[in-house]
């Protein structure tokens, strides 16, 4: 049997798949397109996050289990959707910031659902070109 960690990972993740679809077609959503990492296709994420002059902070609530997150450990170009615009920009994985103080930073809403439910929070800095 899995650890609580690994099964609220898939029980979280059984139930954002057919939201993330929803959520992605939204026109105010955030979104993070990263390539994938076998597929080489671009692959869009519903995200929370804020803009802090030329940079995007978001938190992961999965950590390097996010599939997104493994995509930019293996390419870290990425583009980013604010306020229907989007941004090309390099991502880089912060893992000596403190994402639940990040997180207190960032939208309400969003963070809330990534401290109730994330299990491995990773604070992710996007840089925009």
């Amino acid at each position: 049997m899995g650890s609580k960690n690994d099964i609220q990972h898939r029980v979280v993740t059984t139930f954002q798949r057919p939201l993330n679809r929803v959520a992605r077609r939204l026109p105010g959503q955030q979104l993070l397109e990263t390539t994938g990492r076998v597929s080489g296709q671009p692959r869009i994420t519903p995200i929370g996050g804020r803009r802090v002059g030329d940079q995007f902070w978001l938190v992961s609530e999965f950590g390097e289990r996010s599939q997104y997150v493994r995509n930019i450990m293996a390419d870290n170009r990425v583009r980013v959707r604010l306020r229907g615009r989007w941004y090309a920009g390099r991502a880089h994985l912060v893992p000596d910031d403190d994402p639940r103080a990040r997180l207190r930073e960032l939208p309400r809403a969003n963070s809330a659902g990534v401290r109730t439910f994330g299990t491995d929070l990773l604070t992710i800095r996007v840089d925009l070109d």
